[in-house]
């Protein structure tokens, strides 16, 4: 048997903490490092700002990347997102790279044993990186129950075209179809099967070469991509780090249904009436990471 997924975990949200999260993990990221981060909808309250990453990115070094969105809204075309991307103040403190920002596409390879997308649709400049930290900001999403280091890999690193692929589980791949991913959309366990899928397209090819941190803070139940977003309604919880992007969502789901919080039960209830827990068991029996795993409280 393996062994379980260690994921580190410190109940204190700062921007120093995760940097120490990262030197107790112990993994260098080298060469050409891609930083994906959520820069946030126009008119989105809890995404995490640029001001909160600079330690970590400052000490690992990179670039901010970002891809355009297949919804309507201020990030669905390079000239809008790059746009937000300044208003939101993420050029002022980091160079960023819009993925898709110019075509054409790539693709890579999705996981065997994948049983929806033929591949995964990512911006060319998706190759130009050799290792890839993975920053999230975890909480609730309207269509995939929660969002965490799986949906970053996913929806989160294709491009605009790509993410139609995911949405509609392979049956549309051109960009031209902008927006019939929301008349069109694959049956629920269908997409987030997809998310696992894509997911572990990225894990794959950077082969190791990956970090993933989850910070557990201004959870609300909608996700930083909403224009129009409730309030948190859980207390932070905290930050985690760890190699595997299926034990760290595991582990976040964990601390959230162990929580005591007053909002837990609302925040649950976006999770499973969307049955977001399933990407998490799609990921594991793609092989993308494990549920396994060992917290380790720092």
């Amino acid at each position: 048997m393996s062994k379980p997924a260690k994921v580190y975990f410190s109940r204190t949200v700062s921007p120093e903490t995760v940097v120490a999260l990262y030197d107790r993990l112990g993994k260098k990221l080298t060469g050409r490092i891609a930083v994906k981060v959520h820069s946030g909808e126009q008119g989105n309250q809890n995404f995490l700002r640029p001001e909160f990453w600079k330690p970590v990115f400052d000490h690992v070094g990179g670039t901010i990347v970002e891809c355009n969105t297949a919804y309507s809204g201020q990030r669905n075309s390079t000239a809008k997102h790059i746009r937000l991307i300044k208003k939101h103040g993420w050029t002022d403190v980091f160079p960023v790279d819009l993925m898709d920002a110019e075509g054409p596409d790539v693709t890579i390879p999705v996981p065997e044993g994948s049983t929806h997308l033929k591949n995964d649709i990512m911006g060319k400049h998706f190759l130009n990186y050799d290792s890839m930290l993975v920053l999230s900001h975890f909480k609730g999403h309207p269509m995939g129950g929660y969002g965490g280091a799986l949906k970053q890999l996913s929806i989160g690193c294709a491009s605009t075209a790509g993410k139609v692929n995911i949405h509609s589980a392979g049956r549309y791949r051109s960009a031209r179809s902008q927006g019939i991913v929301w008349m069109n959309h694959a049956k629920q366990d269908a997409f987030l099967e997809s998310m696992a899928e894509a997911a572990g397209a990225v894990v794959n090819h950077f082969n190791g070469n990956a970090v993933y941190v989850n910070v557990m803070a201004n959870m609300s139940v909608d996700c930083d991509c909403c224009a129009v977003a409730e309030d948190p309604c859980l207390k932070d919880i905290g930050v985690l780090i760890s190699l595997d992007p299926v034990a760290i969502d595991r582990a976040c789901i964990d601390l959230v249904k162990a929580s005591k919080d007053v909002g837990r039960d609302h925040f649950m209830e976006r999770v499973n009436s969307r049955n977001g827990e399933h990407t998490i068991d799609a990921a594991e029996a793609l092989g993308v990471g494990t549920q396994d795993y060992e917290l380790i409280e720092l």
